[in-house]
């Protein structure tokens, strides 16, 4: 049961007006049909993505760290589980559905390649005659397309409203990448508007997880220090609260209370500030017609969620051993893109029968298959067909 049904927003989504699915819904036991339990098209939605093997993939894809050897270091999936943590969390106090956020949240990075941003730069170079790679719209390309449990159509014929939030994950798209134009040519997605305010939470609490989560990763393996991260001023008022209040506490107990305080503090300033910018509006249609999103940051909290990015590409993602093993990462990414474009027997027999003769498409069905694989996946193919990959990789 959605418990955020009890204050139930009038901008909620609502599931029973969903604009439905690309494949029509029938009655006679079609599994994409609504006949299994009594759940809310969102609710289906999100257990469509959770039963998936794509979302099961993302266990062994990157998050910061490229193919981390020790257990506690985060992947895409713990990653899209604290991201879905947060956006219940903030989709229930504002009265939101709660079933549309986290079905976005947990399906927002299916569409990463292998190796994090190291291997999409890596496959959108060899696709660049090609149209390019981008993992937003192969997210899309994945779950409408290349995961097809069903008998009857392609893909998990997901709701419009969930396709929409996840097309626009960076707002209004004025210029879709080919794999989401094609995408929204054969089901309309309203590409120039504002998606749900479920979408733009989602959005915002990727922002929060990923910037605090990636502090905790960062600490952890010695790739950042405590006292850079205090040169941020809002992260030194968080510092001095905490040893206020944990004097005695051991240090590493005291990072982890910085870093649930600096994600609460985000939290309830999401929560405040949508509250003020929706002020008055009753209808679902003025969040897609707004000047601006309406969810998210206020201009203060955004100004300084800004300077710690920017921190963090400096003195993590940008770090020297970093840059070096995504320098290997992006190799592995082209050796396999080369083998499998001389001879894609290699790919296996079903994505064989299926090579298009013709490009560009048949260069997009080589990247999806790379683009589906796992860090761990990815290693084995270029050790079985170049007789060895790098040993070296994982850089924790």
């Amino acid at each position: 049961m959605n418990r955020s049904l009890d204050n139930r927003s009038p901008l909620a989504a609502d599931p029973s007006a969903s604009r439905g699915r690309e494949f029509a819904v029938t009655s006679d036991g079609d599994p994409a049909g609504e006949t299994r339990g009594p759940r809310t098209a969102f609710q289906r939605d999100r257990d469509r993505i959770i039963h998936s093997i794509a979302f099961r993939r993302l266990r062994s894809k990157t998050q910061v760290f490229v193919a981390p050897e020790g257990d506690h270091y985060r992947t895409r999936l713990t990653h899209s589980l604290e991201v879905a943590q947060i956006g219940r969390v903030i989709a229930r106090a504002l009265g939101l559905d709660e079933d549309l956020t986290e079905a976005l949240c947990l399906a927002h990075d299916i569409g990463h390649p292998p190796f994090g941003h190291a291997g999409e730069d890596a496959l959108d170079s060899a696709l660049a005659p090609h149209g390019g790679f981008d993992h937003n719209a192969q997210t899309l390309r994945t779950l409408m397309r290349l995961e097809s449990p069903y008998c009857t159509h392609d893909g998990l014929n997901l709701s419009w409203e969930v396709l929409e939030g996840l097309a626009k994950h960076n707002g209004p798209v004025h210029a879709p990448h080919w794999a989401l134009a094609e995408l929204d040519a054969d089901f309309p997605l309203d590409l120039e508007g504002y998606p749900t305010l479920e979408a733009q939470v989602a959005a915002v609490a990727d922002d929060i997880a990923y910037d605090n989560h990636d502090i905790d990763d960062g600490l952890r393996a010695g790739f950042l220090e405590l006292d850079d991260l205090l040169t941020l001023d809002f992260i030194a008022d968080q510092w001095r609260e905490v040893e206020r209040r944990f004097p005695n506490a051991p240090r590493d107990r005291q990072l982890r209370e910085l870093v649930r305080g600096q994600i609460g503090w985000m939290v309830n300033d999401v929560i405040e500030h949508t509250r003020v910018s929706t002020a008055g509006l009753d209808e679902r249609a003025a969040i897609a017609t707004a000047e601006r999103a309406l969810g998210g940051f206020s201009p203060a909290m955004l100004a300084a969620e800004r300077r710690l990015k920017a921190f963090m590409y400096a003195k993590l993602y940008y770090h020297p051993e970093q840059t070096a093993t995504a320098d290997k990462a992006n190799a592995v990414i082209a050796q396999l893109w080369q083998a499998y474009c001389e001879d894609p027997s290699r790919m296996g027999s079903r994505w064989v029968e299926g090579l298009p003769a013709q490009e560009p498409y048949r260069s997009r069905h080589i990247a999806d298959y790379i683009a589906g694989m796992t860090d761990k996946f990815a290693l084995e193919r270029v050790r079985e067909i170049y007789g060895s990959a790098p040993d070296d990789l994982s850089n924790v």
